[in-house]
């Protein structure tokens, strides 16, 4: 092995060993630290030492002086009020097509949805989104649908004749 390579695998072991040491003084300053109260806060500090391991398991969180730690996480307003695309999946077998679509926080009573062909559409609340028929040979009259938890879950029957004269279909959700 040349002697550079030598130097430099010798320094990077040295940087490592100095890093170490600085994070562990750091840890026990911050145990320190919460121990004698000078940091508030809800913590649970454990130093490893085992065979061949040496660290420290840090859990909880801390504030530091008068500032309350947030109670909720709360979202701007501009953001809960603007439009927003909801997920969607599509499937289809040779009978079917199947739509999935998430609306979290969503009442059933909020939800539209209207197939016309080669289309469905979703609105509710703040969220919007047409979603491209994989086939417009469809029975949209047959449609059907079921929201739980969250994800709207929709039905559409294929037909074998195409339907080009078929008008938009509101589609009552269950």
């Amino acid at each position: 092995m040349s002697d550079d390579f030598e130097d430099v695998f010798n320094n990077a072991e040295d940087f490592y060993r100095k890093l170490a040491k600085k994070m562990f003084r750091e840890m026990e300053d911050i145990e320190e630290a919460i121990k004698s109260g000078k940091l508030e806060g809800n913590w649970d500090i454990k130093p490893i030492e085992e065979l061949g391991v040496k660290g420290y398991i840090a859990r909880g969180r801390f504030q530091f002086g008068d500032k309350a730690a947030p109670k909720t996480l709360k979202l701007p307003q501009q953001i809960t009020e603007e439009m927003r695309e909801p997920l969607a999946d599509v499937f289809q077998d040779k009978d079917n097509i199947k739509l999935y679509v998430e609306l979290p926080g969503v009442e059933k009573k909020d939800i539209q949805l209207n197939v016309t062909l080669g289309q469905a559409e979703i609105k509710a609340k703040n969220f919007y989104k047409a979603i491209d028929l994989p086939t417009q040979d469809i029975e949209s009259y047959k449609a059907t649908a079921n929201y739980k938890n969250g994800v709207l879950e929709v039905t559409i029957p294929k037909t074998k004749k195409t339907g080009a004269n078929e008008q938009k279909t509101t589609i009552k959700i269950e």
